[in-house]
């Protein structure tokens, strides 16, 4: 019997008085994570939080919430490089976060769905205590 399924054995031992066996209670298993989310959607979920977890990103979906603005406007509220705007811009973008429109050799960015800093904004105050 390998580690992990000894250490599985002493849990259902515990937990349940020994009445499953370990090749059950891992199929039981496989069968949840199955259940709680196909590897893309998780992938999608993943894309979206790392994008959200960057103050910079922050502010700029705070600034676009306001108005959409050029990416000019953004680097120099920000005081960002060209390089390092269009980085964090197209976290944003590849997320979904944020929808971007060309005109001429301008892009104006905006927010893809404004539910989104709202929803920033619950998960922050679900943390404070």
């Amino acid at each position: 019997m390998s580690s992990s399924n000894r250490r599985l054995q002493r849990l259902i031992e515990s937990r349940c008085g020994g009445t499953k066996d370990v090749k059950k209670y891992t199929a039981e298993l496989a069968s949840l994570l199955k259940r709680v989310g196909d590897d893309s959607s998780v992938k999608r979920e993943e894309r979206l939080l790392k994008a959200l977890a960057d103050s910079i990103r922050l502010k700029i979906l705070r600034m676009l919430a306001e108005r959409e603005m050029c990416v000019c406007e953004l680097m120099i509220a920000l005081g960002l490089t060209q390089p390092n705007a269009s980085h964090h811009l197209g976290m944003l973008e590849r997320a979904g976060i944020i929808k971007r429109r060309k005109e001429g050799k301008w892009s104006f960015y905006s927010l893809a769905k404004a539910e989104i800093l709202k929803i920033v904004e619950q998960l922050s105050l679900g943390l404070e205590r």
